[in-house]
């Protein structure tokens, strides 16, 4: 058997007025995924635990088969991983977002979608000119990046800190770093870049071509090395992951999954899905498991564009769904595929929603209950819905299974 996971980030939404009442889900033309709500399963699954804060951390851990009350430390770390830093027992990572604040609102999380190029310089130019004992800056990819705390003297655990994008336009006052122990060296940090990127050449010229400026750091996501159990130990199946995300590919190599590198994928609308496709159908041949992450759905929603959200989907479809189905319907040992968001991203707010997502599966052994395309009023309609997100995994692989 050969199994796919095709992971919509972010793809599920509510109805929209420039959408005619319609979802992004609903509005746009995927034949190839309907097919398989149509001639599979249809559900919705909750990938946010109760308690638990909605993002893509704990909503793919949880779609990946990894209870995120057991697993998951904190987002940094996990991102961490993807670069190959070594945490030790008593390090911390953190997220260092670079991004865009106006007027003491968060204008926007990624700071302009800020190339590789300018973010490398802005985050290795600010970091030299530090003398923070133990704080190390790690850049990451365009405005992710990772701050790594190995002094050993700091306890972060009782610290607050919120996600930049979960605060579009808002006022960044009431979510700085709480009054924890340590908070003022966070505050300090992010005070002190703010002063650093003001008249910084990058920024000069960002400004001069019309695009946002990198005002600052935002530091968020703490947390300590996570300790995983291998995906192949638990299931005896071997994986890959195709991605741009730094957070998908912190939780594959977690897991025991090779990342594979498919140049031209990005985290937006401007990503080469064929390439997506085209590497998954290759992977097939060395992997029992393949999972193609696509995140333009989920930068789409934090952009309030609910017409690129749609073409997000519709490309999805088109370029990676309908060559995958094709080339796993020859396939003599049999497939299963699982199409789904991992969470609600609303272009309306801009903001995750931790409403449980749908999600669709065919294959061997999967017998359609509700033949309708695939919609989150669809999924809802059906009669499997899943309380713990984790527990989807082991559906998916093994139900319906004759016993060996």
């Amino acid at each position: 058997m050969k199994y796919v996971i095709i992971i919509a980030d972010g793809g599920a939404d509510f109805p929209l007025p420039q959408l005619d009442g319609r979802t992004p889900f609903a509005a746009a033309r995927k034949p190839n995924t309907d097919r398989i709500s149509i001639e599979g399963r249809q559900g919705i699954v909750a990938t946010t635990p109760d308690d638990m804060p909605c993002g893509s951390d704990i909503c793919c851990m949880s779609l990946l088969g990894y209870d995120p009350a057991k697993y998951h430390t904190g987002r940094a770390p996990i991102e961490a991983a993807s670069l190959g830093i070594e945490l030790g027992n008593t390090d911390w990572a953190f997220r260092a977002n670079l991004v865009t604040v106006a007027d003491h609102k968060m204008l926007d999380h990624s700071a302009g979608h800020i190339s590789n190029a300018e973010a490398y310089r802005l985050l290795t130019e600010f970091s030299a000119s530090q003398d923070w004992s133990g704080m190390t800056f790690i850049p990451g990819v365009s405005y992710r990046n990772i701050l790594v705390d190995t002094s050993g003297q700091q306890d972060w655990s009782a610290l607050s800190t919120t996600p930049p994008h979960d605060i579009p336009g808002e006022s960044i006052n009431q979510y700085l770093p709480n009054q924890a122990p340590h908070s003022d060296v966070l505050l300090q940090l992010m005070n002190d870049s703010e002063s650093f990127f003001t008249n910084h050449e990058v920024n000069i010229t960002r400004r001069q071509l019309g695009e946002l400026p990198a005002t600052q750091l935002w530091i968020w996501g703490q947390g300590r090395k996570p300790q995983m159990n291998r995906f192949e130990q638990r299931f005896g199946l071997r994986g890959a992951m195709i991605t741009a995300v730094d957070l998908l590919a912190g939780l594959a190599k977690l897991i025991g999954w090779d990342r594979l590198d498919v140049p031209g994928q990005t985290s937006y609308h401007d990503t080469d899905y064929a390439a997506a496709g085209s590497a998954a159908i290759k992977a097939l041949a060395s992997y029992d498991i393949v999972c193609v992450h696509v995140e333009s759905p989920d930068e789409a929603s934090h952009a309030a564009d609910a017409k690129t959200k749609v073409e997000a989907i519709e490309s999805i479809d088109q370029h990676i769904v309908g060559p995958l189905l094709e080339t796993l319907s020859h396939t003599e040992s049999g497939f299963r595929m699982l199409y789904m968001p991992d969470h609600y991203t609303a272009v309306s707010t801009r903001k995750h929603d931790p409403t449980p997502v749908p999600f669709a599966m065919c294959g061997r052994h999967v017998n359609s209950v509700l033949q309708q395309p695939f919609t989150e009023a669809n999924a809802k309609q059906s009669d499997l819905h899943i309380k713990y997100g984790h527990e989807l995994i082991e559906y998916f692989l093994r139900s319906g299974q004759p016993e060996k």
